[in-house]
């Protein structure tokens, strides 16, 4: 498994642009919910503890699974990740429960989509899954970590990440130009 500031600096090599990153603040939400809602919809519960309102299914295990990886990236960010996701995993959860979850589903994640691609176009780069697909789960932790170095916490981390990723940028443009000659 890569290192947190390999994944991190990955990721944000294709994300320096500030106005990229504010739709991430928007469109990663959004698509992480619609996830969360999509996999409440699939019928399958591994248990349920009706006393306690406890319905362990598809979209818990995902959450049990992603916080796990996370924790082994980096387990203070992790702490952050958890309690986004906790939220995201109860309101989708409840959303499920009514008629038309399907498609409030779809059209959120169509949305979301909608808001990264703008923020591509500001970048001027494609976005980082394209190249890797574990990218998918680390847009995520990337927000989560933005927000601890806009907080002022892990300082070091934010130090390390940031030249390999503007490292990482040069590179891409640099391959980009020798394709296009």
């Amino acid at each position: 498994m890569k290192s947190a500031e390999e994944q991190l600096s990955t990721y944000k090599s294709v994300h320096l642009n500030p106005k990229n990153i504010n739709t991430h603040f928007i469109g990663v939400p959004l698509i992480i919910w619609s996830l969360f809602l999509l996999l409440n919809l699939i019928p399958i519960n591994f248990f349920t503890l009706d006393s306690l309102g406890l319905n362990i299914n598809l979209a818990s295990v995902f959450a049990i699974g992603i916080s796990i990886y996370y924790i082994k990236l980096h387990a203070r960010i992790a702490i952050g990740l958890v309690m986004f996701i906790i939220p995201v995993l109860y309101t989708s959860s409840l959303v499920a429960q009514q008629s038309g979850g399907l498609w409030i589903a779809l059209a959120v994640f169509v949305v979301g989509w909608i808001i990264q691609l703008i923020g591509h176009q500001y970048e001027k780069a494609k976005p980082a899954f394209i190249d890797d697909l574990n990218q998918l789960l680390i847009g995520p932790f990337f927000l989560m970590a933005e927000v601890y170095f806009f907080l002022g916490l892990e300082p070091e981390l934010d130090k390390q990440i940031t030249p390999m990723a503007v490292e990482k940028r040069r590179a891409l443009e640099a391959e980009r130009r020798a394709m296009s000659s």
